[in-house]
């Protein structure tokens, strides 16, 4: 790989007008940001204020550029501001941005979504993924009922009250509740595994698996770093599931139409009942969804008892956006390119890290990857949790200043585009060579 010149470390970014926006914000919102992970408090520093984006590149308030690796944290698959998406969402909101009634919009993307993805047989458009997880889970329950779920450790499924939990001590421990302002009864129910233990599950599930409505699972763990489940471990969940009556849940909203075009249930070759997704479904556009088995679906209101509703769902913008994202990435050959630009990232990292000697490691699926600062396999919330921390913080601000974004949090997937170059990975493997001297010292 060609070595390119990159920005050296001058002593910092500018930042003055980032700055004085942060310090706007934080006299209005806490921490001055609208979700915790941008406030960098994980890595140090001080968050900067985006401006704009084109392509793979972000450009901050005080006109720093980026290559970025965040991607709005997984939607922007074709990069920020593709045209097919500007030009649809622009057309979208000419003719009215929401309805509060049935658009074609809904109809089209749902058609899409069934085409990519037979295991969604039915689809309900929702506006996050929190709340199309929160719905799977409520429409388990009832058709089951039964009031368990079994999550996994190190997986996150949004900030509803029953999966806000941390670790326990033991695969059948019950969970505690990781935030106040959770009730200890609310989470009473939800179960926890370490992610990859199929032997934990079937414990569990021996004991409890009478009382547990639903397995809930990203197939590809995201939250705790980029963590690929074991050979054989989807398909033990779906015997699992299977053999005690569950609703196995899969969690695609950040894995559905990026790690394929059906998602990690194509990848892996598992069929779940339900499926919750976001992210590119939506274009870099508030969204959700969750669907599955029709007989399941035909639960949800109007037409079966599970309520459900939701004043912007199936937003005419977001269906725009979602739309015209997801034709085109059937295009041929638009996954395979994808591939082809994340592998050449992973290889140049690896490379970089042999070069550095540092206790580093690059874990991959499809265009998801972490560096952990770790020497040894990550294969669950444990492992993961055993990453030096600081050395990422060090080697995120040296990579900052070199004019790499990227996640700021060890414990988070960056994403490639399809926006990023050669050149733009070049530039990343080069900066990363420098970054992590920084990172050991």
């Amino acid at each position: 790989m060609t070595r390119i010149p990159v920005r050296a470390k001058t002593g910092g970014l500018k930042t003055e007008r980032s700055a004085d926006a942060l310090a706007r914000a934080e006299a209005l919102m806490p921490g001055g940001v609208s979700s915790p992970v941008r406030a960098f408090r994980a890595v140090g520093g001080r968050p900067l204020f985006i401006a704009s984006g084109a392509g793979s590149k972000v450009r901050d308030v005080d006109g720093n550029e980026f290559v970025d690796y965040v991607g709005s944290w997984g939607p922007l698959i074709l990069g920020h501001a593709h045209p097919a998406v500007v030009e649809a969402v622009t057309a979208a909101l000419r003719r009215g941005a929401s309805f509060g009634a049935p658009t074609l919009g809904e109809v089209e993307l749902a058609e899409r979504v069934r085409a990519a993805m037979p295991v969604v047989e039915q689809v309900r458009f929702v506006n996050s993924g929190t709340e199309a997880v929160m719905s799977a889970v409520r429409l388990a329950r009832a058709a089951t009922g039964r009031p368990g779920i079994l999550k996994f450790e190190g997986c996150y499924h949004g900030h509803a009250d029953a999966l806000l939990v941390k670790a326990g001590s033991g695969a059948t421990t019950f969970g505690s509740p990781s935030s106040p302002g959770v009730p200890a009864d609310t989470v009473r129910h939800t179960h926890l595994a370490p992610f990859n233990d199929l032997g934990a599950v079937e414990r569990l599930c021996a004991e409890a698996g009478e009382a547990v409505a639903a397995i809930l699972v990203e197939p590809v763990a995201g939250n705790m770093g980029v963590v690929p489940p074991r050979d054989g471990f989807l398909q033990g969940l779906r015997r699992v599931a299977d053999r005690h009556g569950m609703v196995l849940i899969f969690d695609e909203v950040m894995t559905g139409f990026r790690v394929a075009p059906g998602g990690a249930a194509e990848r892996y070759g598992v069929r779940p009942d339900l499926v919750t997704l976001g992210k590119i479904l939506g274009g870099g556009l508030p969204v959700g969804a969750y669907g599955g088995r029709r007989d399941l679906m035909q639960q949800v209101s109007p037409v079966g008892p599970v309520y459900q509703a939701g004043t912007l769902s199936g937003n005419p913008l977001a269906m725009a956006a979602g739309l015209a994202t997801l034709r085109l990435l059937a295009a041929p050959g638009t996954y395979e390119a994808l591939e082809a630009t994340s592998q050449r990232l992973e290889e140049g990292l690896a490379a970089a890290v042999a070069e550095a000697g540092v206790a580093a490691r690059v874990q991959r699926v499809a265009s998801m990857l972490t560096l952990f600062f770790t020497g040894a396999p990550v294969d669950d919330y444990a492992a993961a949790c055993r990453s030096d921390t600081a050395a990422f913080g060090r080697f995120f601000g040296a990579m900052l200043e070199r004019g790499v974004y990227l996640p700021p949090s060890q414990f988070e997937a960056w994403f490639v585009s399809l926006a990023h170059t050669e050149e733009d990975i070049a530039r990343t493997v080069d900066a990363a060579r420098d970054s992590l001297a920084c990172a050991a010292a």
